[in-house]
């Protein structure tokens, strides 16, 4: 178990939790409050899409919530894994092409978020930075103005 979580703290969104470990919805926006998605654009390239909430919407987000959903995220690939080499193992060559698509489509899922999570790290350091510099800088002109 996650020692950043209190044994008292309940799911924010119990409803979207269930139906993201039965269905894989839309969940990532609202869970973690990040989404992704991927376009071919005029040049007929493949292009990848990253969007998350504003830095206090991020802030706010239950630790639960997001904890189930990174959870369940991986291990649905696992199950797939373990799915598929079952399959193998039994020749189950029609179950082999269902589970290919599925867990081709987990391991999307996973790239994605992973990369929407890697993007939304970036922005935070950004404006972290930004907001510093901008400190820093109003601080500086305020001490030379006095003078």
């Amino acid at each position: 178990m996650d020692p950043n979580l209190s044994v008292q703290e309940n799911y924010a969104n119990p409803k979207t939790c269930f139906f993201h470990v039965l269905f894989k919805n839309v969940s990532g926006r609202i869970l973690v409050g990040l989404r992704w998605w991927n376009e071919i654009n005029d040049l007929d390239e493949s292009v990848w899409r990253f969007e998350c909430l504003d830095q206090e919407s991020l802030a706010r987000m239950n630790k639960k919530d997001s904890w189930l959903f990174w959870w369940t995220l991986y291990l649905t690939a696992v199950a797939w894994t373990v799915l598929g080499i079952f399959s193998l193992i039994r020749f189950q060559a029609d179950y082999l092409l269902v589970i290919g698509v599925c867990l081709t489509l987990s391991i999307a899922n996973i790239v994605g978020f992973t990369r929407c999570r890697k993007d939304a790290k970036k922005q935070i350091q950004a404006f972290a930075q930004q907001t510093i510099a901008s400190r820093v800088s109003s601080t500086i002109q305020s001490a030379f103005s006095v003078v």
